[in-house]
């Protein structure tokens, strides 16, 4: 009997012990990138408190745009995001040196296609 009790005292004590370290998770975390060579601008945010998770990031995309996205997600609205272009679009009109491909192979010479067609 007395080795139950020391036992029934052991379990006891080790259940009041432990700690559920799984039940309140809780962070903040934030990074960016700003590569002048590359172009690659982007930073994001993030705050997590319980089951709330609110946060954002923004990116720059290739068309001159920059891309925000706002985000948060708790257990009564699930994941919500809301996504904004910022600035208006531009494309180059011309994306390298030009020349036709017909017998040009990249080296200068050759004709454009208008130039060889039957149809002109």
């Amino acid at each position: 009997m007395f080795k139950l009790c020391i036992a029934f005292v052991a379990v006891f004590a080790v259940a009041l012990a432990y700690e559920d370290y799984h039940s309140h998770p809780s962070y903040k975390f934030e990074y960016g990138v700003k590569d002048p060579h590359t172009g690659d601008h982007k930073i994001q945010w993030e705050h997590r408190d319980g089951d709330v998770v609110k946060g954002a990031y923004t990116l720059h995309e290739a068309d001159g745009t920059e891309r925000v996205v706002e985000y948060s997600s708790d257990k009564h609205n699930g994941f919500q995001a809301h996504v904004k272009r910022v600035g208006h679009a531009h494309h180059p009109e011309v994306y390298g040196h030009q020349q036709g491909f017909a017998g040009s192979h990249g080296h200068g010479h050759g004709y454009s296609y208008s130039k060889l067609s039957k149809y002109n």
